[in-house]
């Protein structure tokens, strides 16, 4: 018999809609296994409330459609009465007042909530760490970082202590924890999913999406997300066919491009990675489509205005006096970088990205999608990031780490990273990205790929 852990959201919701198993079972189920946990996946375990809600669920007559499914939110989301505390001890004991609106549309999906998963301090670095409760751990190897900024929310699904996990994705926060981890994550198109008022958009690099073990589970959720905003001047029109029911349906024949040097020359990718990658092409080609291997179109100079985006961002952050002296190293880094930026190099670093990003696409029109890793390496020690000590040699280690993820984020296009090789008993995915607006055509080659897996 199949444990509860071990199936996905549909599976689960089917078993508890048949009648087979209660929501407060299920829930009781999971909370267990979360409290036996040893990866950092959680910050804030919430058992009486998940309870509570699951009971609530059960009484309904009319259920949602994933009544009584476990998830946990990203320690950055605004989860009204349950602390919140960014990754950061400025924020430990925060309780908002509010729900996200990400939160209240998978809460009217059924979906119970175990409490708050792990996140770098204001999700700002590639691996998950922070002052507050320490690390997230690769379910392959704890001693091996589960990756960021959604580490908690990969490690969980991966560990089998969710079926998905939302998470949130400014640099490749989604996509590089599912590599280290052995799981799905998709960033969707900028604007697909609205971020409601809680979360400015004015730069375009960061949007919620999903942490889940099947393609399924990631189109459906997608549905529920993908929905306008109230306000919102970045909005997608609703698909004229579902996502759920679009990855059911095969793609035809396309013409993918293909590569795995980074466009950092400082950068490699590894064996590991290169491997993962020639095995998807091999896969792909198996499956009627034409892979086209090519130089890494994008030019390096996206990097230094990328950064001067992202440390801006950090520091239009309203901190309390005295509060940088907190922070941690890397985070203090961002900030203090962030306000030697003037308006003018703002202005010009977000004109490079959209005009730079815009040109390559256009040049890769005859494509339909693009294959390359999600990582350069696999995923590292835990101190492997910070052990120099200079917040500018741990930023050099990141991106030698992930030199390909953020490049999407810029572009805003939509990328998933799929499971995609074992080298050395750790998960290496590969990234497929599309054109900005093909989110189900990249779903739909994510699930021939992980079809690919389980035959």
């Amino acid at each position: 018999m199949t444990e509860l852990h071990d199936l996905d959201a549909h599976d689960l919701a089917a078993t508890i809609a048949g009648g087979e198993v209660s929501c407060v079972e299920v829930t009781h189920h999971f909370l267990d296994r979360v409290a036996a946990d040893e990866l950092g996946a959680f910050v804030t375990v919430t058992p009486e409330r998940a309870l509570a809600r699951a009971a609530a669920l059960d009484a309904m007559t009319d259920r949602p459609a994933f009544a009584g499914v476990p998830t946990a939110f990203k320690d950055l989301t605004p989860t009204e009465g349950v602390p919140t505390s960014m990754g950061s001890r400025l924020m430990a004991g925060t309780v908002p007042d509010h729900n996200a609106h990400l939160v209240d549309l998978v809460e009217d999906a059924g979906f119970v909530s175990l409490g708050k998963t792990n996140t770098p301090e204001f999700g700002l670095s590639s691996y998950t760490d922070n002052d507050v409760v320490g690390p997230a751990r690769c379910p392959a190897d704890p001693d091996r970082n589960a990756g960021g900024s959604s580490g908690g929310a990969a490690a969980a699904v991966g560990a089998h202590l969710l079926p998905w996990a939302p998470g949130s994705d400014g640099g490749g926060s989604i996509r590089i924890p599912a590599s280290c981890c052995g799981v799905i994550g998709f960033k969707p198109s900028r604007g697909r999913i609205g971020a409601g008022p809680d979360s400015p958009t004015w730069n375009g690099l960061a949007t919620d999406g999903v942490l889940a073990r099947s393609v399924r589970d990631v189109a459906a959720v997608l549905d529920l997300l993908a929905r306008p905003v109230p306000g919102s001047s970045r909005v997608w029109p609703a698909p004229a066919t579902p996502f759920a029911e679009s990855v059911r349906r095969e793609p035809g024949r396309l013409r993918i491009a293909s590569w795995t040097d980074p466009y950092l020359d400082f950068a490699g990718a590894s064996p590991g990675s290169v491997a993962a990658v020639a095995a998807a092409r091999e896969a792909l080609s198996a499956q009627g489509h034409e892979i086209v291997e090519i130089a890494d179109p994008w030019p390096a100079e996206l990097e230094p205005q990328f950064n001067v985006v992202w440390s801006a961002g950090m520091a239009s952050v309203p901190l309390p006096a005295g509060a940088v002296d907190v922070l941690r190293p890397t985070t203090r880094y961002w900030y203090e970088r962030g306000g030697r930026a003037t308006a003018p190099e703002l202005a010009a670093a977000m004109t490079f990205l959209e005009l730079t990003t815009g040109a390559v696409n256009a040049s890769l029109a005859s494509f339909d999608l693009f294959l390359t890793p999600t990582l350069a390496l696999p995923p590292q020690p835990h101190a492997w990031f910070t052990e120099s000590g200079d917040p500018a040699e741990d930023h050099r280690r990141e991106l030698l780490f992930t030199p390909y993820t953020a490049l999407m984020n810029m572009s805003g296009q939509p990328a998933v990273s799929v499971p995609g090789h074992v080298h050395q008993g750790l998960p290496v995915g590969v990234m497929l990205a599309g054109h900005v607006g093909a989110d189900a055509l990249v779903l739909q080659v994510a699930e021939q790929l992980v079809s690919r897996g389980r035959s």
